[in-house]
């Protein structure tokens, strides 16, 4: 699902410059609670411009930066640019946001990297898609600038995002972006059980897998500031979040993941006993014992690997129903909006009266 353009959006193929952008408050109230979210590790280059773009474009929230046992100044200059700064000494973004999304509380949850690459610009936007619309995730679609985008993540990208279309359902367009909004009941139903840049794949899958109510929002993306480098590795990360999405589908989609693996292993077994079979047709003796006993215990590796997807598919619907349950006892974001707006004014009212 992609949301409305925006004027942000429809400036997209434009070149990017970085503006001061006028306070918007959005079709929020105005004490709702905005969290942005900023986890960095060695940042210093980039931190205090990010800061303040969002600072500047979300007036209302509040801004996090969690620090990934940097050993740089990204700490000092956080703090310089008025975040609040707190840290996660455990390496790797899914611990940060793991870390995050356990500690902060707010009605709306904005989730950035610190390497200034993604438009501040854009964050009104996909809160307000959030919020209109009545949605639990909106993600960052990234639209490349120059050679912002890297040939190898760039390809790296559509063939997993293609991947997990494949298997989980295809409503996202950019499975691995670090840009996204949620609702309070995305973020308190997530269990973040990754460690590192896979975290990204994580949080598409659950969506994907309780049928959330999700959207994309169109967002330039930019170059590194000098001084700023990636620490994402396209080879050995991206070997990581196929690993990932392995896991995920054994886990999510046990009777695919099992039901395959004994297809594979009844044809290895069938076509290794055609000759033994064929030699005891002919002559009425099995002279390759060894062959032979590798096609029985095949096959029934294959009949067990069969019935251990049957029975994980059953235990895996109930997880399901569940996490599902987990999910809808907190608010959606609309219901936590009207709360907030009749609160507001039952306080107005007490005023007056």
């Amino acid at each position: 699902m992609r949301a409305a353009v925006t004027e942000s959006q429809r400036q997209a193929s434009a070149p990017f410059v970085r503006q001061a952008h006028s306070p918007r408050t959005g079709p929020w109230p105005p004490r709702t609670r905005i969290a942005v979210l900023i986890p960095c590790f060695n940042e210093e280059a980039a931190i205090e411009q990010v800061v303040c773009d969002f600072k500047a474009a979300l007036p209302s929230a509040k801004l996090y930066v969690y620090d990934n046992d940097s050993q740089d100044r990204t700490v000092e200059r956080a703090q310089a640019a008025g975040a609040i700064v707190r840290s996660e000494p455990m390496r790797g973004k899914g611990h940060v946001i793991r870390r995050m999304f356990s500690d902060i509380e707010a009605d709306i949850y904005l989730l950035v990297d610190g390497d200034n690459t993604y438009e501040a610009a854009a964050a009104p936007a996909m809160v307000e898609t959030l919020v209109t619309q009545s949605l639990d995730m909106v993600t960052g679609h990234r639209i490349a600038t120059g050679q912002a985008y890297r040939t190898g993540h760039r390809i790296g990208n559509s063939l997993l995002t293609g991947v997990v279309a494949a298997i989980f359902g295809s409503r996202t367009s950019d499975m691995l972006s670090g840009y996204r909004a949620f609702s309070r009941r995305f973020v308190k139903s997530f269990p973040a059980l990754s460690r590192g840049f896979e975290i990204e794949t994580e949080l598409t899958v659950h969506a994907l897998e309780l049928r959330m109510p999700i959207a994309d929002v169109d967002t330039q993306y930019v170059a590194r500031l000098p001084g700023s480098t990636s620490k994402l590795s396209t080879f050995k990360d991206g070997i990581r979040i196929l690993g990932t999405i392995a896991a995920l589908v054994k886990e999510e989609r046990p009777m695919q993941f099992f039901g395959l693996t004994s297809i594979v292993l009844a044809l290895l077994s069938l076509a290794l006993a055609y000759p033994v079979l064929a030699e005891y047709l002919r002559t009425g003796l099995v002279p390759r014992f060894p062959t032979a006993i590798l096609c029985s215990a095949l096959m029934i590796v294959a009949i067990l690997s069969f019935f251990a997807g049957l029975i994980l598919d059953s235990v895996t619907h109930s997880r399901r129903e569940l996490k599902r349950l987990t999910y809808l006892r907190f608010h959606g974001i609309s219901v936590a909006i009207e709360r907030l707006v009749a609160s507001q004014a039952r306080q107005a009212f007490r005023r007056t009266s």
